[in-house]
């Protein structure tokens, strides 16, 4: 279930509280008469079934709320309610299948956007990654995996492409066209000097590494597995199940390939350097390619349903 408030006009009330009235995803509803104070109007709450929110939402707008009041939507955690479970019973479609897309627009825009904190994480993940391309570590590597952000922008691409919103496919490109180049240099200056002080040598990188090694020799698999990370990936956004997300973030090598050809440069190995590069390459295209074809089936689906 999805907590909904809306701040109203005055003159607006009459028609928002019938959207709610009339659905039959819609309980709890309660109206508060001139409360709201900025804006100012009328304050109308309910609780309603995830598989009706962008019906209900889609009305809500077209009142012109988006202007000239408020509409905003939390998940609820806990609802013990028999009302509740008969709304959601009656709510055409089924909640984990549905798709509220203002949440997912909202979501991804902020996890989308290029900022300090998104390249400190990117970079550090980055540096996480060389060091474990570089001792061999595959813990170091998973590790770096949960901590890139990367997803964020690539989801929101994907979201960007099936909504039609240049704005948003502008500001996920330019977090991701920057900032894996920002955390690829400072991994390699990193290098450089772990270099120039004895830390590193180049034994660490040139010797058999049989666990990270594939990181530099992408195949058919690395596009396949970045294909169905994706999907799982996007299934997960969509149906808020945060837990799945991490075992995507897990199954994709975006962040160590970053790492992998900054260390590779810092010692001069162009071939694993471009191997690494294309590794890259295919992971972020599988994700981009999957995620925006899970979004089309899925808006498909539920517009078939509406």
């Amino acid at each position: 279930m999805l907590h909904l408030r809306v701040i109203a006009p005055a003159d607006l009330t009459d028609r928002v509280v019938p959207v709610l009235d009339d659905n039959p995803g819609a309980t709890a509803i309660v109206l508060h008469r001139g409360v709201a104070r900025s804006p100012a109007g009328d304050l109308v709450t309910a609780d309603i079934a995830r598989e009706a929110a962008s019906g209900i939402l889609d009305s809500l707008e077209a009142l012109g709320l988006r202007e000239c009041g408020v509409i905003t939507l939390e998940d609820i955690d806990t609802s013990l309610s028999d009302a509740a479970e008969r709304a959601e019973a009656e709510a055409p479609g089924e909640g984990q299948d549905a798709v509220v897309w203002e949440q997912i627009q909202d979501r991804t825009h902020e996890e989308s956007t290029l900022s300090w904190v998104f390249l400190l994480f990117l970079s550090i993940a980055t540096v996480i990654a060389g060091i474990g391309v570089l001792l061999d570590q595959p813990v170091l590597i998973v590790g770096a995996m949960v901590v890139g952000p990367e997803f964020g922008p690539l989801a929101g691409i994907c979201v960007a492409v099936v909504t039609r919103r240049l704005e948003a496919l502008r500001r996920s490109l330019r977090a991701l066209l920057i900032g894996f180049p920002v955390a690829v240099a400072i991994t390699l200056l990193l290098t450089l000097a772990g270099r120039a002080s004895g830390l590193v040598h180049r034994d660490m990188l040139d010797r058999t590494r049989p666990l990270t090694n594939f990181i530099s020799h992408p195949d058919a698999f690395s596009f396949i597995v970045a294909f169905l990370a994706a999907v799982a990936g996007i299934l997960s956004l969509t149906a808020s199940k945060s837990g799945a997300l991490i075992g995507v973030l897990i199954s994709v090598t975006t962040v160590p390939a970053a790492g992998n050809a900054a260390v590779a440069i810092a010692f001069g190995e162009l071939g694993a350097a471009g191997g690494s590069t294309l590794q890259l390459g295919l992971n972020l295209a599988g994700i981009i390619v999957a995620g925006t074809l899970t979004l089309l089936i899925q808006r498909r689906i539920s517009r078939h349903r509406g």
